[in-house]
């Protein structure tokens, strides 16, 4: 947890502003402006105190007109002007500001309590399984994680397993000697040895197929890879990070995922809940994604912050960012208001034609009667998630990858 100090006229002020940081993983001091600090300590204080801040500070004023962002430069403190309608984001955008490099931001008091926990995590060498809907920052949760270990020494290294080619899988991961396969005109160490004494985040885990997930099993267990086209086992240092959007316990009983792997990987869990159970995320995302603009920073209206927290954010905060993002393009005013805010709803099945059934002479076979029962598994599972695809592969009992392999078959069919 980061500390953060605040000045006492700034709490007399402002005192919701601590409860907030508070909120926001922030370890708060309550200190006198111009009381001796350690060089690198930062403080929120107000813009009649400048003469006690350093380039580190946050200056806050509170005023009645439009509220305002100059961002730290030429040695000068950041400086926040909000008035009460504009508060509730100002103590957002705060947060940010002081937030360190690589700590997710939160707003929630529930991520908050989650965020201690994963620290406490992070200090240890133990394997961790993140598990959480698609977009709600399993990634971010990682880079957290290997920030606060004691391996930043050496790379983070990341890899979606439902990205890698099948058939060079185990290549990629565990490495390869030169010649051991046709176009292996080359040695390589593989992602396991490339991330030796840092961390190896494993998303999508559960994408891997059953071959390979023996062959992750005995790296984790034994310390060591065996590479393609050798005969002697190689010694790694690497913690394992992995992360999966679906439940990976039903994925065990359903027969897609090794039991004992599971318990290999399920050391200490971590559950990323949906956006929509965490309101006070929202806020902070959206401070956070609108500080990394490129161009000058845009405040969203009372209007537009209620907007969204009335949103479901079925696609959590990728789809937050979305939205944010369409706002700074098509926005008509010098802020962000709730008409600027093009919202949309879950993504919907897709309309396939049904084909014209026609009189004929030729056998229906079995096998087209089978692809066609399976479609409309995709059409029905689809209708009943209101289009929400990791729902729907969820309810099907496939992956995603399948699912969109399944869609893009509908798309064919319907053009």
């Amino acid at each position: 947890m980061a500390s953060l100090d605040v000045s006492r006229a700034v709490c007399a002020l402002v005192p919701g502003l601590r409860h907030w940081l508070e909120n926001a993983f922030f370890c708060v001091r309550i200190v006198d402006a111009q009381s001796p600090r350690e060089r690198e300590d930062r403080r929120v204080l107000l813009a009649t105190e400048i003469g006690h801040a350093t380039h580190r500070d946050i200056l806050i004023n509170v005023i009645d007109g439009a509220p305002s962002l100059v961002p730290a430069a030429n040695g000068l403190p950041a400086r926040v002007a909000f008035g009460l309608e504009d508060m509730g984001f100002a103590f957002a955008l705060i947060a940010e500001l002081a937030r360190p490099a690589a700590v997710p931001a939160v707003g929630d008091h529930a991520s908050a309590r989650l965020m201690a926990l994963a620290a406490r995590v992070a200090r240890s060498d133990a394997t961790v399984l993140i598990q959480g809907d698609t977009g709600t920052g399993k990634e971010g949760m990682a880079r957290f994680l290997h920030a606060r270990s004691g391996r930043t020494a050496h790379d983070f290294i990341a890899v979606n397993c439902a990205a890698l080619p099948e058939t060079m899988m185990e290549a990629m991961l565990f490495g390869h000697k030169k010649g051991s396969f046709t176009g292996a005109a080359n040695a390589s160490d593989g992602l396991f040895l490339a991330a030796d004494g840092g961390t190896l985040f494993l998303d999508e885990i559960a994408e891997l197929p059953l071959a390979l997930q023996a062959k992750l099993l005995r790296a984790l267990q034994e310390g060591e890879v065996l590479p393609v086209g050798a005969t002697h086992p190689v010694p790694v240092n690497v913690r394992i990070i992995a992360a999966c959007n679906r439940n990976l316990a039903a994925e065990v009983a359903a027969g897609r995922f090794r039991e004992d792997l599971y318990w290999r990987l399920n050391v200490m869990p971590l559950e990323l809940r949906p956006l929509v159970e965490r309101p006070g995320d929202v806020t902070a995302i959206a401070a956070a994604m609108l500080l990394r603009s490129p161009e000058a920073f845009i405040w969203p209206t009372a209007a537009a912050l209620a907007k969204l927290a009335t949103h479901s954010w079925p696609g959590n905060a990728r789809e937050l960012g979305n939205v944010l993002q369409r706002a700074l393009v098509l926005r008509d005013g010098d802020r962000i208001d709730a008409q600027d805010l093009h919202i949309s709803g879950a993504p919907q099945p897709l309309r396939v034609v049904q084909a014209q059934v026609l009189e004929t002479a030729q056998p229906i076979r079995l096998r087209d009667v089978a692809h066609n029962s399976k479609l409309e598994a995709v059409r029905a599972a689809l209708r009943e998630t209101d289009g929400h695809r990791a729902a729907a592969a969820r309810k099907l009992g496939i992956s995603e990858r399948t699912l969109r392999y399944r869609l893009a078959e509908m798309r064919e069919l319907a053009a």
